[in-house]
């Protein structure tokens, strides 16, 4: 029986391996909306209270997410994205206007992001070196890590 190899390596893991967990995107839209006290998160994601507090402790260790008390007595925090967490806010975006397009398509979208320009947000992926828009065909992979293809690990 041949040894299993460590899958490969990939910051989409590693990105999913801190923000992945059921209810943690949940948590950074609610905060990048300005919700961001506990029972506002409570009620708006739905999350059991447990569970939505070691979210924001992994959020928080994670350096996605800060706090700041807003009372002393009870002592209560408010959460709010750091600029690690603004910048997963056009991922949750693109997330958004993909299930607004297949899964609730015509006028059902639960929400709508307006654009400083007044316009509702159609977020697009562009290339910042050329300002072209990105394609699935426009693309080549090239792994950096050793041992790794594009299609699997090479050959011993």
């Amino acid at each position: 029986m041949a040894a299993r190899q460590a899958p490969r390596p990939c910051s989409i893991a590693d990105t999913l391996a801190l923000v992945g967990e059921k209810y943690s995107l949940l948590v950074l839209r609610e905060v990048c909306l300005g919700n961001g006290r506990f029972d506002q998160l409570v009620r708006n994601i739905g999350a059991p209270r447990d569970i939505l507090a070691t979210r924001l402790r992994r959020l928080l260790d994670a350096g996605i997410l800060t706090k700041r008390a807003y009372s002393e007595r009870p002592q209560r925090f408010e959460y709010r994205p750091t600029q690690a967490g603004l910048e997963l806010e056009p991922v949750l975006m693109t997330l958004m206007a993909w299930g607004d397009r297949h899964l609730h398509p015509g006028d059902d979208r639960p929400m709508v992001i307006e654009h400083h320009c007044g316009h509702d947000l159609v977020p697009q992926v562009v290339c910042e070196s050329c300002g072209e828009r990105v394609r699935h065909d426009d693309l080549k992979a090239h792994p950096q890590s050793p041992g790794w293809t594009v299609t699997g690990p090479s050959a011993t």
